[in-house]
């Protein structure tokens, strides 16, 4: 009675062990042992920004080892819950097991699924950009919607977010947005999200209920980590100064605090208004600025490098990677996995899981 137990049991503990091994646990423990050592030192807290990047790099370390070291120990359990209920045919173990087996394959699966977030800045925060296509009010209103979703997602995942740029529609919605996530792996989970969104729905704004079809770009950059040199001449950039707008603004029409920077050579144009201090947004625009130039050479390589592959998937900025569809039927499909959602309030209400999921399983493949 306690055969399909034990089995499970088993294949859990052959699954911990690769994980183990790939995350290389003792060499994590030994860099928390490492960091703490370093937080204790006199003097610490006056390092600043490099004091919280050390306590940032602390917790997600610890967090990983303490997951892999409570699956450990809870499959360690059940082996014993096994013996015993095998030694007296004991029908309240099975049903322990029963319950904690499920559990524990979730967890073990949910740590599998995060060796796939192994990118480069896949464990960096993440800086989001959402931009209303051609279409006027419509569009605007999808950037809107939009931006309201992925503040949804961030919130289910626990991420913390704070907008750095926002510029209001002409009558309704918005045409630009850009937000900063702070999180474990924020910028693994939403570049997913790169490339255009399409919406199709009757319009709100037609009074002859005509369908309609609307376009905006998402586009995810990581937080780049300050060891990287991207060098901006100041011969390459334009430096625009303008009021804050936006609901809840306290800076709104009395100074020009926020700031918008061109870089001319790629016509990239990143801006930031949340800060009261337009040299503190003019450091913000600047640090978004040379985290797009970056992303901006990494993609050219992945292009160059996929030019050799007939296998690689066309991915790139400027596709259209999903589509929302509210009549005549209700789907939301994405492109690029096949994978699809017939519950589209769940999805606009930040439901992305599955969505993110396949794109970076289809990475894998």
């Amino acid at each position: 009675m306690f055969r399909e137990p034990k089995e499970t049991v088993k294949d859990l503990q052959e699954k911990l062990a690769e994980l183990w091994k790939y995350l290389d646990i003792p060499a994590k423990k030994e860099r928390v042992a490492e960091l703490e050592a370093e937080i204790a030192r006199p003097g610490f807290w006056d390092m600043g920004d490099q004091a919280q990047d050390l306590l940032r790099e602390r917790t997600s370390l610890q967090k990983i080892v303490e997951n892999c070291e409570e699956v450990q120990q809870q499959l360690e359990d059940a082996e014993v819950l096994i013996e015993l209920g095998e030694e007296s045919a004991d029908q309240d173990s099975l049903d322990e097991l029963n319950e904690l087996l499920p559990q524990l394959a979730k967890q073990v699966e949910k740590m599998e699924f995060a060796r796939m977030l192994s990118g480069p800045h896949d464990a960096n925060n993440a800086t989001l950009s959402i931009n209303a296509g051609a279409g006027g009010t419509e569009a605007q209103d999808w950037a809107e919607m939009l931006l309201r979703m992925y503040l949804r997602y961030c919130e289910r995942r626990g991420f913390k977010t704070e907008m750095t740029e926002y510029q209001a529609g002409d009558d309704a919605g918005i045409k630009s947005a850009t937000f900063s996530v702070v999180g474990d792996f924020a910028y693994g989970y939403l570049r997913a999200e790169n490339g255009i969104h399409r919406l199709v729905r009757i319009s709100p704004y037609d009074s002859s209920a005509r369908r309609h079809t609307s376009f905006c770009s998402v586009f995810v950059f990581p937080e780049l980590d300050d060891s990287i040199e991207i060098e901006v001449e100041d011969k390459d950039i334009k430096v625009d100064t303008f009021r804050a707008s936006g609901a809840g603004g306290q800076h709104i029409n009395k100074t020009d605090s926020a700031i918008r920077i061109t870089h001319i050579p790629s016509g990239i144009v990143v801006a930031c208004q949340n800060e009261r201090s337009q040299h503190k947004n003019r450091a913000t625009a600047m640090k978004q600025l040379k985290a797009r130039l970056y992303e901006q050479e990494m993609r050219k390589k992945e292009e160059e490098a996929a030019a050799f592959s007939e296998d690689k998937k066309e991915i790139g900025w400027g596709s259209q990677i999903r589509s929302y569809v509210l009549h005549p039927y209700r789907m939301v499909k994405d492109h690029r996995t096949n994978f699809e959602v017939g519950n589209t309030d769940a999805v606009l209400d930040g439901d992305l899981d599955g969505f993110i999921e396949a794109f970076l399983l289809g990475e894998k493949d």
